[in-house]
């Protein structure tokens, strides 16, 4: 991958449950034909490349004690477990599991939102992310804040 992922992209889950990946952020990807999808945080799913899954499966199933641990346990059963490959056919489409989709609110033949974020992408049905964006507004304020003292060196 050489370019960053980035960009806000509408696009529609067709009848097979599949979506296209733009073009733009097809480039970005470069050669590769395979993505890891799961559940996010958030209301929505991540779309992985699968070197930058394996890493995060690693921090959460590494050591001995990880299986003893309530919150590595969570986070094994929620994005560990459902995490699926899906190849990017040949026509630039994504095939969006069933029980992916529907874990998240996306339905077939509904618009969606992809966003590039740098090194993964996520995807949202609109209402869920136009929600967020709503509710979420009065903490992106503060972490803007935060962000601005960050960047005056005063900051964390």
């Amino acid at each position: 991958m050489g370019e960053l992922l980035t960009g806000e992209y509408r696009n529609t889950i067709d009848e097979k449950g599949r979506i296209l990946i733009p073009s733009r952020l097809r480039s970005a990807l470069g050669e590769t034909s395979t993505l890891i999808v799961t559940r996010a945080v958030e209301r929505c799913l991540w779309l992985l490349l699968p070197e930058t899954f394996e890493a995060i499966r690693q921090k959460i199933m590494d050591g001995p004690g990880a299986m003893f641990d309530a919150g590595s346990r969570l986070l094994q059963r929620r994005m560990i477990a459902p995490a699926m490959e899906c190849e990017i056919d040949k026509a630039g489409r994504i095939n969006i599991p069933s029980q992916l989709r529907d874990s998240v609110g996306l339905t077939v033949k509904a618009e969606s939102i992809l966003l590039g974020i740098s090194t993964y992408l996520e995807l949202w049905s609109v209402d869920d992310y136009e929600k967020f964006l709503v509710e979420s507004e009065s903490t992106f304020s503060n972490a803007s804040q935060s962000l601005g003292a960050m960047l005056n060196g005063s900051g964390r």
